[in-house]
Parts: structure tokens; C-alpha cells; sequence
């Protein structure tokens, strides 16, 4: 593996139920991880951060999240963030596959436009 890049193929990750890929990648600035719900069930624990925040991408299906104590319906397309000390569940209506990535709360202080070099 290159020092400078890396790359994982995930193939068919529909029956895998957690793909952590920040040792996979060697990720050095947040955790990113692919996740599959089978229809009617839930992640089993609910949780929250001490610094970190996490932004859900919805691939696939349908089902709900609860934050705090309210249950929000979420579907294919959606983005959520979640601030670092919200309790958070999330429970599957149909399978569900989605992304969750987690970065310190206030950490970027540099991205595209300011990050960014045009050769």
C-alpha cells in the first residue's frame, strides 16, 4: 500500500452488517463506517459522544432514527448530523444500508475552497 493513498473494495456489502473502514484505509482525521439493517431490526444500543459528531447517509430503505427523544422517519437520500451528546438509535422498516461518518465536533477549519489547490 502506498503511504500517500489507499484503497478497499467493499464488493457486495448488502449482508455484511458493519464495514469499519478507518484501519482498512488508514484514516487519520474520522472513522467512516458502511452499515446494513436487515428489515425489522434495530441497531441494538443506544448511544451518544463525548467530541464526536456523526453524519448518517442513507443508501438504501427506510426506517427511523431517534435522537434524544424524538423518532424522526429517514429514507434512501437523506443526510443526517448529529451534534456529539444526542442519544441516537437507529431502527430498519426495510433493510437498510448507510453510511456513518464520525469527525471531532468543530475540526474542519480548512475544506475545498480554502484546502484545495489548482494546479
Amino acid at each position: 500500500m502506498n503511504k500517500n493513498f489507499s484503497i478497499e473494495s467493499l464488493g457486495e456489502f448488502s449482508s455484511i452488517s458493519r464495514v469499519d473502514l478507518k484501519d482498512k484505509l488508514e484514516f487519520t482525521s474520522c472513522e467512516i463506517s458502511i452499515n446494513t439493517l436487515l428489515a425489522n431490526t434495530n441497531v441494538p444500543f443506544i448511544h451518544y459522544h463525548k467530541s464526536n459528531e456523526e453524519i448518517y447517509i442513507i443508501l438504501n430503505g427506510n426506517g427511523e432514527i431517534k435522537l434524544d427523544n424524538e423518532l424522526i422517519s429517514i429514507k434512501k437520500g437523506d443526510i443526517i448530523r448529529v451534534a456529539p451528546s444526542v442519544r441516537r438509535q437507529i431502527f430498519a422498516k426495510s433493510d437498510l444500508n448507510y453510511i456513518c461518518i464520525q469527525a471531532k465536533e468543530n475540526s474542519l477549519t480548512q475544506y475545498t475552497f480554502t484546502d484545495g489547490v489548482i494546479e
